[in-house]
């Protein structure tokens, strides 16, 4: 009876675990049917759209003067005076120097002297001719007498004209003394003193004069990006058109923009071997003198307008294993697509993108290391100036009493 009774016990006490052991898996399974699904993650993208764009490209460059006039003597002699002003400006024609003029002053009395004597001969040399040639129609004189003083008054004609161009050269010569500006500009240091002897064309200049004003800036290219921009007009990529693409802004050493635009003269068709560049001339205003021969300065030279550029923020675009560009987006599905880009270069905190998307695609910006391509994601509008006024500062708060 007792065994009984202790089978009986067992039997029931398995089924009351069963029971319980079937409540806990039911309670489990309602759980893990309730529990909610994961979130889809949030994403900030832009839509992209085609735009117009000035292309341009800063080059580096250097100042050389519009025009270089370096000062010789015309006549050997002896300095008596300098009369300017070393560092100053001067105008055209005006006398720089003065060389003795005694001995071509001397020159040139002599040469008019000798014109006058010869002035003076002609009319009876003439006046022998005419005799000769009513002799010769009587048969009184010969042919050669009136050949000889036909030829003698040639001769006393062609002497006066020598004379002449005798004192038009002393003349010349005389002037010459006067060392006068060719052109109008500022000067130099002089390289004579007064007592100084200088000679006709030495190599040597007695000073340089530079004209300032305008000023030429020559930029070297390289024959790289000649022929990238070249291609682009080709692929009508770019287009240059009206006057303003042959406007140029500089920036001066100190990074200071310079107030005045210059002018794109011309382009030099001979490529230098040693940097495997060209020369770009341009003509800058320098009514304040600001710009000085010799300085460097960076140029931006218009290079075309993009009708349908594309940009896209920087933070936009990260790059797969092998370094190429990439950035994700998002279809019509809301699904995650990866894309590769050709960045053409970077206009600001932007990427200008040659190919691999098209207008309407929105790229994310951020949220990127949170999905996957094929993924879905949640996509909210990218504010930058937003995204600018969250940025974490210090707030400056009054200080408490210590109670």
């Amino acid at each position: 009876m007792q065994a009984h009774e202790a089978a009986y016990k067992v039997v029931r006490w398995s089924g009351v675990l069963m029971t319980l052991l079937s409540g806990l898996l039911l309670a489990g399974c309602d759980r893990r049917q309730q529990s909610p699904a994961p979130p889809v993650a949030e994403v900030a993208a832009v839509t992209v759209q085609h735009q117009r764009l000035v292309l341009s490209t800063e080059l580096p460059g250097r100042t050389s003067a519009y025009r270089i006039a370096e000062i010789r003597p015309q006549v050997n002699g002896i300095i008596q005076k300098r009369i300017f002003t070393e560092g100053s400006d001067v105008k055209a024609d005006q006398v720089l120097y003065q060389i003795d003029p005694a001995p071509f002053r001397a020159a040139l009395d002599s040469a008019k002297a000798s014109l006058a004597k010869s002035e003076a001969n002609l009319p009876a040399v003439r006046l022998r001719f005419e005799r000769y040639k009513g002799l010769l129609a009587e048969k009184a004189v010969s042919q050669q007498d009136y050949d000889d003083r036909e030829a003698a008054l040639k001769e006393a004609e062609a002497d006066i004209e020598y004379w002449k161009a005798a004192v038009e050269t002393a003349r010349i010569n005389l002037d010459y003394t006067h060392v006068t500006v060719p052109i109008s500009g500022r000067i130099g240091k002089s390289n004579v003193t007064d007592g100084a002897l200088v000679t006709a064309y030495q190599p040597i200049p007695m000073a340089t004069i530079q004209e300032l004003d305008p000023i030429y800036v020559d930029v070297p290219q390289s024959t790289t990006e000649l022929l990238r921009l070249k291609r682009r007009l080709e692929d009508n990529r770019l287009s240059q058109n009206g006057t303003n693409q042959n406007k140029v802004n500089l920036i001066l050493e100190d990074g200071t923009a310079y107030p005045f635009e210059g002018m794109l003269q011309f382009r030099d068709v001979t490529v230098d071997p040693t940097t495997g560049s060209v020369v770009l001339r341009v003509v800058v205003p320098n009514p304040e003198g600001v710009l000085l021969p010799g300085m460097f300065v960076r140029a931006v030279v218009k290079e075309g307008t993009n009708e349908r550029a594309i940009l896209i923020p920087q933070q936009a675009v990260s790059h797969d294993p092998k370094g190429n560009p990439i950035a994700l987006i998002i279809d019509a599905e809301g699904k995650i697509q990866q894309r590769r880009l050709t960045l053409d270069r970077a206009i600001g905190d932007k990427w200008l993108v040659s190919s691999g998307l098209a207008s309407g695609d929105r790229v994310i910006v951020e949220g990127m290391q949170k999905v996957r391509p094929g993924a879905s994601a949640k996509v909210i509008p990218f504010d930058a100036a937003r995204k600018a006024d969250a940025e974490p500062g210090n707030v400056a708060r009054p200080a408490g009493k210590a109670n």
